[in-house]
């Protein structure tokens, strides 16, 4: 070959350096430069302590994209997907494709973050608010909230609830026996550090004397339907809450359990458009009365006002969270699944309640008929009301009906010794009864009957939906213009870099969502045979063999399906540890440089919190720490500690703190949080660290999806494994979760963020990760002075801006987080993990020039900012104050000092494709004062009614 031939030196399949790394390596070469330093090498040396250095490097060899589908594929074909006639919380469901395709598909809705900056969330808190209305009409109660994390958490946070809000001083609280067996599970789980006696029996024994709380099925994990309200009367006459588990399906043609007289209702929204995904991610919902809003979990999505007295949507009651309340809290923020929350809502609005009630007696048929059939041919059925589930006594026979179901392409559920459980969904047709029947050694083929197995007083007679939103005219080109309108509101990935601290916004790459939506790992029942299941076998044994070479763990649990549920499920495993060596231990130290979680998920752990003090440049009081682990002896539990800190620093005393820990018998808990500074550089294991949860959907590109899902699994060293979350479907002790792999689907996701990366570019990842940081903190470090820096001057993979200084002078942090919306960004973490300051995370994924982009941002924002300091201008009148502006200020009167260039168009934005915020300012005290959780009346041409 002669001419111009030469081989050009670019892998055009590079992922991690051409795909997912930001910054070309002619940006990072001037980077390098502002920073001060001739290489990254040379950055990491000064930046990470080398005594702490991990030996080996990570040595697996990338896949190309292509190679990844390809092993997707191959793994995804190993699993046997059958029809699922399980039940027992998880159903097949119908996902109309044009809720697949504009909302789990679309990054506009899966890459935005969780909404504390309201006025650019406007889109997925209308979603939420819709989903709010739908749980409080079906469930006939009047408050609702943003959604929790799947049936079996939020019964327990049901019980929580009851023994802080009853007027009865009890710790006991009685479940009914035909709960689902994973939410019996995870609520003795809860109940054991909370000082809770969890009474369990039949709700025909029941008895409401000296108890805190009960809670019933409604309907029964056996079919069941019963009117509860006997034993809702009687808890409550007792001074207990009552808790119902319901089915949102069923509330479309049952009894509803406000109208039983419950206190509370909890369960799962999954069949309402949302993939089983072999147990999640799925939104759970709990809605309670009006007396018990403020002791209810979760986020909370209200109506407010924006500076000019539009309405605006923002979370409501926020002092109930754990980075204000700290070790008072009582439950975790992080504890919801906005996206799948919003999915469900948009099925809400796709069928509307004509066309919910038509599945529900589609349903409820499908099993009358079946019951009907089998009665008729022999066979002894059991309840006689039921909604969609139904128990055959089989006797010895038992195993063959079971291997002939599946024979035919069909799960049933095993049931005691002797039954075999049935439950039907929107999925069924005849013809899957007919392969039922056929299991059963009947050849009928069935003829959908019209004879209901619900008696009129148990038949919901009460109206629900009536929101026009829920009367939308339901043409695919008016549900695609809605969701398109929502997303619009937002700001999300799609559009600019969200440089949160601490909750890091990496890219989520197409390729490795794209498994998530196919039927071989979507339709899987987490209770499905094993041998159904190789596949998700082979994905998470490599997935955990990988995240024990990334951070010097023996074992992993992936049952934990949020960071704080990894943080829960690590203490309980360290408590357990304890309590088999018979050592009573429950302090646990907390450094106020930790992760703002932590200090719920230790109270929620039955540990008592003891903060340990840090020193003026943001580490660990080494002295202060020792103080504490003496004094605490026998009884120092734990230690949990953020690595790198929350201030943004690699501590070299953290092995020191470590051995002190152990010194005293307590064990480490390093949080995960900022593991994506460590990953290729150091592994906790290794430090000192017992055990460890991971952030997937930080670390490992699980995206965020508004504010859910997530995922925590948690490393343990090999004295801990045996203390490890137990099996939900077992009843084992200490499951956390109500699947045994969590939100199993989305690890998907974090597998092959890792094949795809490759040992070499993980590490790499990590290292630009620090160079984005140290490159922001150089570039603003003149205008707004770096609160914490490590050896050499260093930051690790976040910094914090300390723009207090104008605080006396009246601009706020909120002023500037606000003002940086007009530039098109999201603002930074405000006031955590120091009030007034801002948290920053640029992540790898960041190119230079949107780096240089906020950077313009904020320098112009201290320009503003130096003018009324100056006298110039006053607080009130800058543009600081009045931000953010919108459309509706742009073409208004304008009666400012500052011009309409200036406010509209600031430093950094973009002039063609600005992102205008939907309302200005929100008013967050109006809305706590007139508290709304449901939707507000539609105005004018929004309601696009049938």
């Amino acid at each position: 070959m002669t001419g111009a031939w030469e081989r050009v030196g670019y892998d055009p399949d590079d992922f991690a350096n051409r795909r997912h790394i930001g910054p070309s390596p002619a940006e990072m070469d001037r980077m390098l430069g502002a920073v001060g330093v001739s290489s990254l090498d040379e950055l990491i040396d000064e930046t990470v302590p080398g005594q702490l250095r991990q030996d080996q490097p990570l040595d697996w060899d990338p896949l190309t994209e292509y190679q990844l589908l390809q092993r997707l594929r191959a793994v995804g074909s190993r699993n046997t997907v059958t029809t699922s006639l399980i039940g027992q919380g998880y159903y097949g469901t119908v996902v109309p494709p044009a809720i697949q395709r504009n909302v789990l598909e679309n990054p506009a809705w899966y890459t935005a973050y969780t909404p504390y900056q309201p006025e650019i969330a406007q889109g997925r808190l209308e979603a939420l608010l819709n989903f709010q209305t739908m749980v409080e009409d079906l469930t006939g109660l009047p408050i609702a909230n943003a959604s929790l994390l799947d049936e079996a958490t939020a019964a327990a946070e049901a019980m929580g609830m009851a023994k802080r809000a009853a007027k009865s001083r009890s710790t006991r609280f009685f479940a009914a026996d035909d709960l689902h067996p994973q939410v019996l599970a995870v609520l003795a789980t809860r109940a054991r550090p909370l000082g809770i006696e969890l009474v369990v029996g039949p709700v025909d024994e029941f008895d409401a004397a000296d108890l805190c709380g009960a809670i019933f099925a409604h309907p029964g994990t056996y079919g069941h339907v019963r009117d509860l309200s006997s034993q809702c009367a009687a808890v409550r006459e007792a001074g207990g809450i009552a808790v119902v588990a319901t089915d949102l399906l069923a509330l479309c043609l049952v009894k509803d359990p406000g109208a039983m007289g419950a206190d509370i209702a909890i369960g799962s929204a999954q069949r309402f458009g949302v993939p089983m995904g072999f147990g999640g991610p799925h939104a759970a919902f709990m809605a309670c009365r009006d007396e018990l809003k403020r002791a209810m979990p979760g986020r909370l999505v209200g109506v407010s006002v924006d500076a000019r007295g539009n309405r605006a949507y923002r979370l409501a009651l926020q002092t109930r969270e754990q980075h204000i309340r700290r070790e008072k809290a009582t439950s975790n923020v992080c504890t919801a699944q906005a996206l799948l929350a919003v999915m469900a809502s948009f099925y809400a609005v796709f069928h509307g309640p004509v066309g919910l009630r038509a599945i529900a007696q589609r349903t409820h048929l499908m099993a009358a008929t079946l019951a009907a059939t089998l009665r008729a041919n022999g066979a002894e059925v059991e309840p006689e009301h039921f909604f969609d589930t139904i128990t055959v006594r089989v006797g010895v026979g038992q195993a063959g009906i079971l291997a002939a179901a599946e024979h035919r392409g069909i799960n049933l559920r095993r049931v005691g010794r002797d039954r075999v459980g049935i439950s039907v969904d929107e999925t069924t047709d005849l013809e899957v009864l007919h392969r039922v029947l056929d299991a059963f050694g009947i050849d009928e083929q069935p003829q959908l009957g019209e004879t209901p197995a619900l008696p009129d007083p148990l038949l919901r007679t009460s109206e629900y939906l009536t929101h026009p939103v829920f009367h939308m005219n339901r043409a695919e080109s008016e549900m695609m213009r809605y969701m398109r309108r929502l997303s619009d509101r937002d700001l999300a990935l799609d559009r600019a870099m969200i440089p949160l601290g601490s909750c890091t916004m990496k890219l989520n790459a197409a390729a490795e969502m794209m498994a998530l939506t196919w039927p071989e790992f979507g339709d899987l029942h987490p209770f499905a045979p094993a041998h159904q299941a190789a596949g998700y076998q082979e994905l998470v044994a490599d997935l955990e063999a990988k995240l024990c070479e990334i951070t010097g763990y023996d074992a992993f649990s992936m049952q934990p399906n949020s960071g704080a549920q990894g943080e829960y499920a690590g203490l309980l495993t360290i408590a357990a540890y304890h309590r088999a060596r018979g050592e009573q231990r429950d302090v646990c130290l907390i450094p106020t440089s930790a992760h703002g979680t932590n200090p719920a998920s230790a109270q929620m752990a039955g540990m008592r919190v003891v903060a340990v003090k840090a020193t003026s440049d943001g580490e660990i009081d080494v002295d202060d720490f020792r103080a504490k682990a003496e004094a605490a002896g026998d009884s120092l539990a734990a230690v949990m500690i953020t690595y790198p800190s929350t201030h943004g620093v690699f501590e070299e005393t953290v092995r020191q703190v470590c051995d002190i820990t152990h010194e005293f018998g307590g064990q480490v808990y390093i949080d995960g949080a900022n593991m994506n500074a460590m990953v290729g550089l150091v592994r906790p294991g290794d430090i000192g660290g017992d055990v460890s949860h991971l952030n997937l959907h930080k670390t490992f590109a699980i995206p965020h999806g508004g504010g859910g899902p997530g995922m925590g699994p948690i490393g343990v060293k090999s004295h801990l494994v045996e203390h490890l979350p137990g099996d939900p479907r077992t009843g084992e002790e200490g499951a956390v979760s109500a699947a045994p792999l969590g939100s199993a689907s989305i690890l998907l996701i974090s597998w092959a963020y890792i094949l795809l990366m490759g040992g070499a570019g993980l590490t790499q990842a990590t290292r630009v990760a620090i160079l984005s940081a140290n490159y922001l903190a150089a570039r603003l470090g003149d205008a707004f002075p770096i609160l914490y820096r490590g050896r050499g001057g260093r930051v690790a993979h976040e910094c914090i801006v300390d723009p207090r200084g104008y605080a006396s002078h009246g601009v706020t942090v909120d002023d500037i987080a606000k003002r940086l919306i007009d530039h098109g960004f999201h603002a930074p973490t405000m006031s955590f993990p120091v009030a007034g300051t801002l948290m920053i995370e640029p992540t790898e994924s960041e190119t230079l020039a949107e780096l240089d982009r906020f950077v313009a941002a904020m320098l112009d924002i201290a320009r503003e900012a130096d003018q009324v300091v100056a006298g110039e201008v006053s607080a009130e009148e800058s543009p600081l104050r009045r931000a953010p502006h919108t459309v509706e200020d742009l073409v208004a009167d304008w009666d400012r000092p500052y011009s309409r260039e200036q406010g509209c168009f600031p430093a950094g934005s973009f002039r063609v494709d600005k992102y205008w915020p939907p309302v200005g300012r929100v008013d967050n005290a109006y809305g706590d004062r007139n508290l709304v959780c449901a939707c507000p009346p539609w105005e004018g041409t929004d309601a696009a009614t049938s």
